[in-house]
């Protein structure tokens, strides 16, 4: 396995995802603030120019949560994904959605309008509501959070390592979290397979400069 990454973004769900199924991989930083996600090798592997990017025996995988579904469906052992056909496996597909549509996408949408599109493009009054739809979607993550320590009840899920990240980076954009979410993201964080994910990514940049 080979996974292309940045060393910021969604790439560290990439790398904790295979730290937590314990796969072998090699990592490739694509610098994106040097244009490699435009070189023509990389817009190869994915037109989009974005990363992570798995490449799982020649089978290319992009964004990140299909990534981090299509190692625990190849490791059925790590146990991030709930047997199929279950009422747990229909719940942690349900919290992926979640995460994705309602605390992902106002952040990005904070992210955007603040730095990543064109000045031109940028939009300033769209971040109030941004930050109060992602409000409104943290106080619903943590009710379902209220009386167990993961998404899917005992069991440590993809659903917690999209959630995880969504909250880490919640965090850098200086949002506030509720006492029980900021608790929930410690316990994740203290994760061995979150260490090394993170060690990883440091490593490389600091290998890269």
């Amino acid at each position: 396995m080979k996974l292309y990454g940045y060393r910021n973004g969604r790439t560290l769900r990439a790398l904790w995802a295979l730290e937590e199924v314990g796969a072998q991989y090699d990592y490739v930083e694509v610098d994106l603030l040097r244009g490699e996600g435009r070189e023509p090798w990389f817009l190869e592997i994915n037109p989009g120019g974005k990363v992570p990017v798995l490449d799982d025996g020649g089978t290319i995988i992009t964004e990140s949560a299909a990534v981090c579904m299509q190692l625990a469906e190849r490791f059925p052992g790590s146990r991030l994904l709930p047997a199929p056909g279950t009422p747990e496996r229909t719940d942690c597909y349900k919290w992926i959605s979640f995460i994705l549509t309602e605390l992902d996408a106002p952040l990005w949408t904070i992210a955007k309008h603040r730095f990543s599109l064109p000045k031109e493009r940028r939009v300033p009054a769209v971040i109030d509501t941004a930050i109060w739809e992602f409000d409104v979607a943290a106080k619903i993550l943590a009710m379902g959070l209220a009386k167990h320590p993961f998404l899917v009840g005992d069991s440590f899920t993809v659903a917690d390592i999209l959630a995880g990240h969504t909250l880490l980076w919640a965090k850098s954009t200086r949002l506030e979290l509720p006492d029980s979410l900021a608790s929930y993201l410690n316990s994740l964080t203290m994760r061995d397979a979150f260490a090394r994910a993170r060690g990883r990514a440091q490593v490389s940049a600091a290998l890269r400069g």
